[in-house]
């Protein structure tokens, strides 16, 4: 009974963590759709409704025209226009709200029920926080671009969002796997679990690069491949920004996906070697080997079709580089899963 009751948890938990990933492919939208800042006023209650009459949709579209974006870029935006944009930013905060809808529902469920135990309450304290705390950044990260100055928000700011959605998955997918994996099913092996973890966090910054590019729509600035616009080493390298030059963000961050497609290569045949006996780390070295490959392509692609930006309301650019998020998530999840399965010692859980 008590492995049934863990097990539905973990369901649970899991749905949330695919829930999270449609988030941040919804977010993925909303920016490559230039609809982030379409929503001026933070309503986190009366917010879920969207405008119901014309008065309310002139409303919302006025508040938009007092931005820079509307002033400088948008300024033949149509009410039809406007409420394009505005639709992907509302179906963005909305899918938040019914995540959390989702998780007080299944936390009073399983509460009443009796499905938790006392090793589940800092856990559970600890998602509770890390979801609002992704709530409260993303309209910070809003704020950053409401003004008559800025055309888009922050780009660091964007990252943080995007790093906080991708900590909040990493600690949910963690929680259930706790929940589902048994102790036999896991193999100790100190250096292997140093090198996924080391992995893990060098894709943290790979990530967060991405989100530079995303938020400084750095891949026009060099849409060439392998040379960086005639260059393997850019001259901007040694005398702008590596946070905020557009070519600067997009050469490290090809640096990154080489290295980290190189490790792989060498994490997935160790894997693979003390894996024999482990079918499940055996199965996840070969899903880490295949998704690092594919992102690879995928980011290639996304990178010379990137002059086709904005061409379209969604077109291919934009539905490789959702893809490329995609891919790049699932990359993630499963290095997590992968760090959990290869425990650092035989005493404790990693």
């Amino acid at each position: 009974m008590e492995t049934k009751k863990k097990r539905a948890v973990a369901i649970w938990l899991l749905s949330g963590v695919f829930m999270i990933m449609v988030q941040v492919l919804l977010g993925g939208v909303t920016r490559l759709t230039g609809s982030g800042l379409s929503i001026t006023e933070w309503k986190p209650i009366m917010g879920t409704l969207p405008p119901l009459s014309k008065a309310e949709w002139e409303h919302a579209f006025d508040g938009y025209k007092q931005i820079a974006q509307y002033k400088y870029l948008n300024s033949h935006f149509t009410l039809e226009d406007f409420q394009f944009i505005f639709f992907w930013e509302w179906l963005h905060r909305v899918w938040a709200r019914l995540l959390g809808v989702v998780f007080a529902i299944g936390f009073t469920y399983f509460l009443v029920k009796k499905y938790f135990d006392k090793g589940m309450i800092v856990p559970f304290v600890i998602l509770f926080l890390l979801g609002g705390m992704q709530g409260l950044i993303g309209w910070i990260m809003v704020q950053s671009g409401l003004n008559e100055n800025d055309l888009y928000v922050s780009h660091i700011k964007l990252a943080l969002h995007f790093l906080a959605a991708l900590l909040l998955l990493c600690y949910t997918l963690w929680f259930a796997l706790q929940l589902i994996i048994p102790e036999r099913e896991r193999l100790a092996h100190k250096g292997l679990h140093t090198s996924l973890l080391i992995t893990l966090l060098l894709l943290g910054v790979q990530l967060t690069y991405g989100a530079f590019m995303a938020g400084l729509k750095a891949a026009p600035s060099a849409p060439t491949w392998p040379l960086i616009n005639g260059d393997w080493v850019p001259a901007t390298v040694s005398n702008a920004s590596w946070m905020n030059h557009p070519v600067n963000v997009q050469f490290i961050h090809r640096q990154l996906a080489y290295l980290l497609a190189t490790i792989a290569i060498f994490l997935f045949g160790a894997m693979y070697r003390v894996g024999k006996q482990h079918p499940l780390v055996k199965k996840y070295a070969w899903y880490m080997f295949i998704l690092v490959l594919v992102q690879v392509a995928l980011g290639i692609f996304t990178v010379l079709t990137s002059p086709q930006m904005g061409a379209s309301r969604f077109g291919t650019y934009e539905l490789l580089a959702e893809a490329h998020q995609l891919i790049a998530m699932l990359l993630l999840a499963v290095l997590v899963v992968n760090l959990y399965l290869v425990k650092r010692n035989a005493v404790a859980n990693a």
